[in-house]
């Protein structure tokens, strides 16, 4: 079996490079209107340029797997600012695209926590249909909408699981089949657990991230031994590898929190399960240091018995 390493949006060890510069929109009000589109077009270019120098610089160091950041266009789901962010960019769009087609790269978006499916005011569900939207978008600038994933949480509880759980299901028959289509779910670190998120992922025919550090912050009755089968099986009508989120805790203290780099230690247990299963996995480093993480986490791993580095982001067990 294989593992492939990604990490999300921005390569630190690049200078000036944040795919994710900003506009605010009280900056915005500040401007004249004909200085509105022009700093909108500004930023959105810089952001759009960097995701490119992202993925030239994941493909100087063999790494396949990247999550493009959210916040590419400022201002773009606003209601007081959506604008045509894709045809005055057809070209940066379309080479991201044609880069990620030809090389074959696995990417990805994870829209915010406010990107849920299980409130009772219509206005939340709403704004949830319109930022995946937002984000399918992008995908179609790209052409690569049927290879990118979308993944979100299923959302908060509001005091009745069970009853937030049936919103859910509710909700999300708003969302265009075409966007439910490429959309995943992640298990939660203080709500939803692996075997609940499993639960609705099955229901919905959605493939499940699972969250190795979101599960032990969050710990479900059935033994992750029995689950990961279940969770490897939801991947089966897709033509992806099935994804796995990997951090470890800041502290003991701060155990929810991220750390800068990933302890070999934590994820031990998980990295012997998997081998045991021998399923191919992407693993999503969720560390505070991003690519020097991975990199950092590929050559630890390495140096273990049965687990040998075979390209610069990816590790074959035996």
């Amino acid at each position: 079996m294989k593992i492939r390493f990604g990490y999300v949006s921005h390569a630190i060890s690049l200078w000036d490079a944040s795919p994710a510069k900003t506009l605010t929109f009280t900056r915005y009000q500040q401007l004249s209107e004909q200085e509105r589109l022009v700093k909108l077009h500004h930023v959105t270019k810089q952001n759009l340029d960097h995701t490119q120098r992202m993925l030239y610089y994941n493909l100087g160091h063999e790494i396949e797997v990247y999550r493009f950041s959210s916040s590419i266009v400022p201002l773009a789901t606003h209601p007081e600012v959506r604008w045509d962010f894709t045809t005055p960019f057809r070209k940066e769009w379309q080479e991201i695209g044609d880069l990620v087609k030809k090389k074959q790269l696995r990417v990805s978006f994870h829209p915010n926590q406010f990107t849920l499916f299980t409130s009772s005011q219509a206005g939340i569900t709403e704004n949830a249909v319109v930022d995946m939207e937002y984000h399918y978008r992008m995908f179609e600038a790209m052409g690569i909408e049927q290879k990118g994933l979308i993944n979100i949480h299923i959302g908060g509880a509001y005091g009745d699981k069970e009853q937030a759980l049936a919103r859910f299901h509710q909700n999300l028959q708003s969302l265009p089949a075409p966007i439910k289509k490429v959309m995943t779910l992640e298990n939660d670190d203080k709500t939803y657990t692996a075997e609940e998120t499993l639960a609705a992922c099955v229901k919905e025919t959605i493939p499940f991230v699972f969250d190795y550090h979101h599960h032990m912050a969050n710990l479900c009755e059935t033994p992750l031994e029995e689950l990961l089968p279940r969770i490897f099986g939801t991947w089966e009508h897709v033509e992806h590898t099935p994804k796995i989120h990997i951090s470890s805790p800041k502290t003991k203290k701060e155990f929810r929190s991220h750390a800068d780099f990933v302890d070999p230690e934590f994820i031990m247990p998980f990295l012997m399960l998997i081998k045991e299963v021998g399923q191919d996995v992407d693993f999503m480093i969720e560390a505070k240091a991003k690519d020097q993480a991975l990199l950092k986490l590929v050559e630890d791993i390495s140096k273990l018995r049965g687990f040998k580095r075979i390209g610069g982001a990816q590790i074959e067990v035996k």
